[in-house]
């Protein structure tokens, strides 16, 4: 009879080994016999002597997670609802908390919040480690199975525990919400600086950044330089950051990727049309810019085509993808690492910024009340431009302080603005283009 069970769950691993998704050149790899019984060994003494009854679908979906868990952090099982959960993530709608998490020491960890998601709101940051999820421990829970329990129906709670470093464990209620948040914003940071920031890669990111750009070219009089935020940016679609590049370079590779079969091996150019090919760039990358931004940041300092400026970004190199098993189930595998324009992997690596800029705060040291300049003085003269400006000195002085109110929060900011103004003050400033003739996306 044991020979017979053995028998059947040889020939099952068989048939997945031929199942769908798999070519001749994988067919014909031989399977290791001797691991192969040892396996269906296991598989029975499971069924046969395990404390309570477990049905064979759940064991062998089992057995699936447990190979994929012990590849690599990205590689998982998917099964229905997981389907849901991509497709969410990929257009950018979902009920949760807004935050990618992945998997470090057995433990939960967050990569990043996104932008104004209920999670960034109560404050959870950037390399904390969620240790339960409404009491129930996570240590060696995959990152998707985590992600399913913070999922929910918008307006419920759902209580965290988190780990940060030098300081006790403490809990935060996140109240779930649907996420839809638009990948690109936008604005000005004074008059000339643009800044454009991305949360997160989706497969509109490229169309939505030129929209962006448009709009900051036509509502301004001069662009004398941008400022890329993709901080706490935890990637997304491959082809998304493909785009963003080439809003910015008019030639060249842009991002390639290696694999062990040849279909895995890809490779991406920039369009010759674009929209901001010679506005002086900064863009700012810190640890939790993963994935998708690394790629951008890569691409553009191999072209020369920005300054990179923050910490080392967190190094995720890989291309995962989907590799249907049945009409319901598949697997996430990661299946080739990709390459910036000059060869370098970033996998493990990340991308070294040009200029090393550590999170910090920028103050502004209130004036004294016996401090007093010339114009304080009553009876004072007049300068002979006065007539020239618009406003007196307190609407100015305040006008100033409402421009800087962002930068002097931000100190990464505020040193990639002072960047770009030194770039400028020996660059002449070009007009802005006038005549509507803006790239178009190609898809």
């Amino acid at each position: 009879m044991k020979l017979l069970r053995h028998t059947y769950y040889g020939l099952f691993l068989l048939s997945l080994a031929s199942g769908p998704g798999v070519n001749a050149q994988e067919q014909a790899l031989p399977l290791p016999l001797n691991e192969v019984r040892m396996f269906t060994e296991a598989l029975d003494r499971i069924r046969m002597s395990y404390v309570e009854e477990i049905d064979d679908r759940t064991l062998l979906e089992n057995a699936i997670r447990g190979m994929l868990s012990g590849l690599d952090p990205h590689s998982a099982y998917v099964d229905g609802s997981d389907f849901d959960v991509l497709q969410e993530t990929t257009t950018g709608e979902f009920g949760g908390l807004g935050i990618e998490v992945g998997r470090e020491n057995g433990y939960i960890k967050v990569i990043s919040p996104i932008d104004d998601s209920p999670a960034a709101r109560v404050g959870i940051q950037a390399g904390d480690f969620i240790i339960q999820i409404n009491g129930k421990p996570l240590r060696e829970m995959l990152p998707e199975e985590a992600a399913q329990m913070m999922r929910g129906a918008p307006g419920t709670p759902v209580t965290v525990t988190i780990a940060r470093e030098g300081q006790e464990p403490f809990d935060l209620t996140v109240i779930r919400e649907v996420i839809a948040i638009a990948s690109v914003r936008s604005r000005m940071l004074e008059p000339g600086y643009a800044y454009l920031r991305i949360s997160q890669f989706r497969v509109n990111t490229g169309n939505e950044l030129e929209e962006q750009i448009e709009k900051l070219y036509k509502e301004n009089d001069v662009i004398k330089g941008m400022v890329l935020d993709l901080r706490n940016n935890p990637g997304g679609v491959l082809q998304a950051s493909v785009g963003v590049v080439d809003a910015f370079i008019s030639q060249g590779r842009i991002v390639y990727t290696q694999g062990r079969l040849e279909g895995n091996d890809m490779s991406f150019s920039a369009n010759p049309k674009t929209v901001a090919s010679d506005v002086p760039l900064v863009v700012l990358i810190n640890n939790g810019s993963a994935s998708a931004s690394e790629i951008v940041a890569g691409a553009l300092q191999d072209h020369g085509r920005a300054i990179i400026m923050g910490t080392r970004s967190f190094g995720k190199g890989s291309v995962q993808t989907i590799l249907p098993l049945d009409e319901a189930r598949a697997i996430k595998l990661t299946t080739s690492l990709y390459f910036t324009p000059s060869g370098r992997s970033i996998q493990a690596q990340g991308i070294e910024p040009d200029i090393i800029v550590d999170d910090a705060f920028v103050t502004r040291r209130s004036r004294s009340v016996a401090q007093y300049n010339e114009s304080d003085l009553p009876g004072r003269l007049n300068n002979a431009n006065e007539e020239q400006q618009t406003g007196s000195n307190d609407e100015m002085t305040q006008a100033l302080i409402s421009a800087e109110e962002v930068l002097v929060t931000d100190y990464p900011l505020n040193e990639a603005l002072n960047v770009l103004k030194g770039i400028n003050a020996f660059k002449p400033v070009r007009p802005v283009n006038t005549t509507g003739n803006f790239a178009q996306r190609i898809d």
